[in-house]
């Protein structure tokens, strides 16, 4: 069975995504990243044989607006509803509902490279859990092998830098692996870092 990978995803516009970095950059700003940003990683990871692409769109009644239906036919991509509840309840919901090996990641990291994405299956097969870590604490990538038999988000502080360990709090009876550490654009600093260039946007050394 091809694996899935779901691209968790909302609407690009005004006001809708990237709040902290509008707050620095202005709306109109932060709107054209995210959507270069999205549809970025769109490109790389769309079509590609070895995964089945999915994106998880919110809020549902998105999933009928004009642009995701022109999004899913140019990169061969089914789209979902996120459904209700919060953010953990959303991405376990969506890991359980399918078969195959899932990968779930963020549509905001436009460094996010397909062997990336192919050596974090490549681990899910041989651990119960695979995330890949940002660099503000949080993750950009999970996979878990059986999610039904886990309360994988629970106690979880989204949006702050325990994000992650409050996660790997719920795996330490579990066998973890990671994939590369990389960063999201959530500041002016990051915003102009990534306008510089930066590839990979590699965390500074300190």
């Amino acid at each position: 069975m091809k694996p899935v990978l779901i691209v968790m995803a909302k609407t690009p516009g005004l006001g809708r995504a990237k709040r902290r970095l509008a707050a620095e950059i202005g709306d109109a700003a932060a709107a054209r990243f995210y959507r270069s940003c999205l549809e970025r990683i769109l490109r790389r990871l769309g079509g590609d044989p070895r995964w089945r692409l999915k994106i998880a769109v919110t809020p549902d009644g998105a999933c009928r607006e004009p642009y995701w239906r022109r999004i899913g036919i140019g990169h061969r991509a089914s789209i979902l509803r996120q459904g209700q509840g919060g953010l953990g309840e959303r991405m376990h919901r969506l890991l359980c509902g399918e078969r195959a090996p899932t990968l779930l990641i963020g549509s905001d990291i436009p460094c996010i490279e397909r062997h990336d994405i192919a050596r974090a299956f490549m681990k899910l097969r041989r651990y119960d859990a695979v995330f890949g870590p940002a660099e503000d604490g949080g993750f950009w990538l999970v996979g878990i092998r059986q999610p039904k038999r886990i309360r994988p988000f629970e106690n979880v502080r989204w949006s702050t830098r325990y994000a992650l360990t409050d996660t790997l709090e719920n795996f330490r009876r579990r066998e973890v692996a990671f994939a590369p550490l990389l960063a999201d654009v959530d500041t002016r600093a990051d915003y102009r870092r990534f306008r510089r260039g930066a590839e990979r946007l590699v965390p500074p050394r300190a």
